[in-house]
């Protein structure tokens, strides 16, 4: 008897907007429906339903035992780190017998860069059609933003490979929250380079809060500064490409072909001001979408990621 193949576990980070959770299940829905010889399911880390235990448990209860679970994360950040193996480990524990293996993070995939690139090119409209009206052209690439320094690096690597070969004037970098320069300081230092128009580019997968927050604090800024053309861009989307690289995402972690980095992971290497993490212990992060736990057990990272000792390992 053929084995089937393992199934598909979608991770996603979670959002108070409803239009932006409504979208990451529709995504998901999708992917069943593109690859009818896979169950596939999906949850969240933290604010939305359904939470990721419950996809697990919908596996199981769909005759799952073994799985791949994908982070639909554009950056390795503390979720994609430490609290969806924190979560998985417990999923394993609460049910015995099933066994997966963690994909890596989307990241800057140049299917990915090529939607950045067509979100600009819709934002320019018939502004940017040729190379010399986009030599004149400053993207600003506005990230989510994290305290870990890693995650927010990813994102200038990001801005640096849509820059490259494309012909804008430029590609700079803000973040929306807990890391600088935010949005207002990252307009003032286009204009600083030189810029005369601007396109900001929200580097996010579906709609929220926080890529609403992005475009009504680029117009505000565009309000105080009149002689600066500013335009916004939408976010990613639900693209074929997306959908691609997830099915991608899947295979290297069903092959065994992960590719994790840790060398600029706070968690492995004493990077300066953040000296404290390395080795730390690490601890499942609980979260109120996830019913029927201890929300007390503090905000660590979690099984599976182990830098104190050596390497990822994320197959179980």
């Amino acid at each position: 008897m053929t084995t089937p193949p393992p199934a598909l576990l979608i991770a996603g980070h979670g959002t108070r907007d409803d239009a932006g959770a409504e979208a990451f299940r529709d995504f998901v829905r999708e992917l069943g429906r593109r690859h009818p010889e896979l169950p596939v399911a999906g949850g969240f880390i933290e604010l939305s339903p359904p939470p990721l235990g419950d996809a697990v448990t919908e596996l199981v209860e769909r005759g799952v035992r073994r799985f791949a679970a994908v982070p639909l994360m554009l950056v390795s950040a503390g979720h994609a780190k430490g609290d969806i193996p924190a979560a998985l480990a417990r999923e394993k524990e609460r049910h015995p017998g099933i066994s997966y293996t963690y994909g890596r993070p989307l990241g800057p995939h140049p299917a990915l860069l090529n939607v950045l690139e067509r979100r600009l090119d819709e934002a320019l409209g018939t502004a940017g059609r040729t190379p010399e009206d986009l030599a004149d052209v400053t993207v600003l690439l506005v990230g989510r933003g994290s305290t870990d320094p890693d995650a927010n690096a990813e994102v200038h690597k990001a801005a640096r490979l849509l820059w490259e070969g494309r012909g804008y004037a430029g590609v700079e970098t803000a973040f929306v929250s807990l890391a600088a320069p935010d949005v207002p300081s990252g307009l003032d230092r286009c204009v600083k380079l030189g810029a005369r128009r601007i396109v900001v580019l929200p580097y996010f997968l579906f709609t929220g809060i926080l890529p609403d927050r992005v475009r009504h604090q680029t117009e505000g800024w565009a309000a105080a500064h009149p002689q600066v053309e500013v335009r916004s861009a939408d976010v990613i989307g639900p693209e074929p490409e997306l959908l691609d690289l997830v099915m991608e995402r899947y295979a290297e972690a069903v092959e065994g072909d992960l590719r994790m980095n840790c060398d600029s992971c706070v968690y492995r290497i004493a990077l300066p001001g953040f000296e404290d993490k390395v080795g730390l212990p690490q601890q499942p992060h609980f979260h109120p979408d996830d019913e029927g736990h201890d929300h007390g057990s503090g905000h660590g990272h979690g099984h599976g990621h182990q830098h104190g000792g050596h390497a990822h390992s994320h197959a179980h």
